[in-house]
């Protein structure tokens, strides 16, 4: 077994470059995925280390210490993140030209040949789901034999083997919380709508939606959802409670639609009941009023949502196959219920007017979730936006974030300019909040909860310090900084 390092490179200052996002960039307040994608296969290499960079603070210069020793580097990307992380790699090779360094990452996925011919220092390239191709990397299998493996060999030439299947024993799947427990200080990952400490991962991976804006289902996991059955979960989340205590404040359910099956959801939420864990989990907003109650009874904190748009054609167009009065209905039962909700927006999709912004806009206030988060729509390569963008002459720039880290839109229409969908997000966030129905819930929060309290003033402080450089970025490209 090769000596095997699993990296997520260092990044811009608060930007989470890999991990579970599918928007990487600088967030709003301090937020940090785990990095989900990377522990999977670590769990399955006996001996590895995987070192998530970004959230512990963690420079080139710390990795290059930790790095020095091992044979193979496997590293995750992203397509805003890859100049930065093809920095690192050369940085690694350079301090030890035998070690052998490899990408993982939606981006050389979809781009397996662009990213090796681009980038000298990429020794190869693990396609879509890639665990196993790690696995046999770290055991030392000839490359020409490993399924799912793109590499640059001997005479310098690209050679790409055949696809891997899809995983669907998901129970032989090692559990990535030992990897977590091992390698990670569980107390440098925030997210502002998940009690602190949390711990996010997956119990399966795959999506039968077909949002054209959606990464994962695109490029790595695909459109048939394929999970741990409840028993095995309900041993995980045993040992969960063995490996971390009362430390854990919360537990996230990541799969992109965890309550895709509902009988599969409860019975997994009866265990949590059994263990007094507290929880919560994606989900869809079509969830019926017996099914929510059921998940509350069993433990269910909050429900991360994608409502994305507030104009039904828009939701349409991305195929994303909710109406907007069956949303209605869900967060009605939400609310009634005491569930509490983070729901996410998207501006820029196609084709966004001003008035379907401010469509959305009033949507998320009638909605009232709890929080809010809105992105602007992000054409990543692999995906049917990307596609569409392309054959509509939509690309306005091909980076997805600035400088600074922050998203930026790429992408402009006939009804709406880049500098708009830009200018929309702070709008949306201003008249979503400075409202007396979102402010007076986060208020009780703070003189209910010290560690609330202490945490909304620092979040409030970051998000103002967010909102002004977002203004910044806007000036500097309108003088053409």
């Amino acid at each position: 077994m090769k000596k095997t390092l699993f990296l997520s490179p260092p990044s811009f200052d608060g930007f989470d470059g890999g991990a579970g996002a599918r928007y990487q960039a600088k967030r709003e307040i301090t937020s940090f995925w785990y990095p989900t994608w990377l522990a999977q296969p670590a769990a399955l290499v006996p001996g590895s280390r995987l070192v998530d960079a970004p959230p512990h603070n963690q420079t080139v210069e710390d990795v290059l210490q930790i790095a020095k020793d091992y044979e193979l580097v496997i590293m995750h990307t992203s397509t805003p993140s890859l100049a930065n992380d093809v920095q690192c790699a050369a940085a690694i090779k350079n301090q030890n030209p035998d070690v052998q360094i490899g990408f993982v990452g939606a981006h050389v996925a979809v781009l397996p040949d662009a990213t090796l011919q681009d980038h000298p220092v990429i020794d190869f390239v693990c396609r879509n789901e890639f665990d196993y191709t790690c696995k046999e990397l770290a055991e030392g299998k000839p490359w020409d034999e490993i399924l799912g493996l793109s590499y640059r060999d001997q005479f310098g030439k690209i050679r790409h083997n055949e696809e891997r299947p899809l995983i669907h024993d998901w129970d032989a799947m090692p559990s990535v919380l030992p990897v977590y427990a091992r390698d990670l200080d569980i107390t440098k990952y925030f997210i502002g709508y998940l009690k602190h400490p949390y711990v996010s991962f997956y119990t399966g991976r795959g999506c039968p939606a077909k949002c054209t804006f959606c990464l994962w289902p695109q490029t790595i996991g695909g459109h048939l959802y394929r999970h741990k059955s409840p028993e095995a979960v309900g041993r995980e989340m045993a040992q969960a409670k063995e490996l971390f205590g009362d430390k854990v404040q919360e537990y996230m359910f990541d799969d992109d639609t965890f309550t895709i099956d509902k009988h599969r959801a409860i019975a997994i939420s009866e265990h949590m009941k059994k263990l007094k864990l507290t929880w919560s989990c994606n989900a869809r907003a079509n969830l019926d009023y017996d099914t929510l109650k059921q998940l509350r009874d069993n433990g269910l904190r909050l429900l991360l949502v994608g409502f994305e748009s507030g104009n039904q054609e828009v939701l349409n167009r991305i195929k994303k196959g909710i109406k907007l009065e069956v949303a209605r209905e869900f967060m009605k039962n939400c609310h009634k219920l005491g569930i509490t909700v983070h729901g996410t927006f998207i501006i820029g999709l196609p084709i966004e007017t001003k008035e379907t912004v401010e469509e959305t806009i009033r949507f998320a206030c009638e909605l009232n979730p709890h929080t809010i988060q809105v992105s602007i729509a992000a054409p990543y390569p692999g995906t049917e936006l990307y596609e569409q963008a392309q054959a509509n002459g939509w690309f306005s720039d091909q980076s997805l974030v600035a400088n600074s880290g922050i998203q930026t839109s790429t992408l402009q229409y006939p009804t709406l300019s880049s500098a708009e969908i830009e200018d929309a997000v702070e709008r949306m966030y201003r008249q979503f909040y400075f409202r007396p129905q979102a402010i007076l819930p986060i208020v009780w929060e703070m003189l209910t909860d010290r560690q609330m309290l202490v945490r909304r003033l620092r979040e409030g402080g970051e998000f103002f310090s967010y909102l002004k450089e977002r203004r910044n970025q806007a000036a500097a490209k309108v003088v053409g900084v």
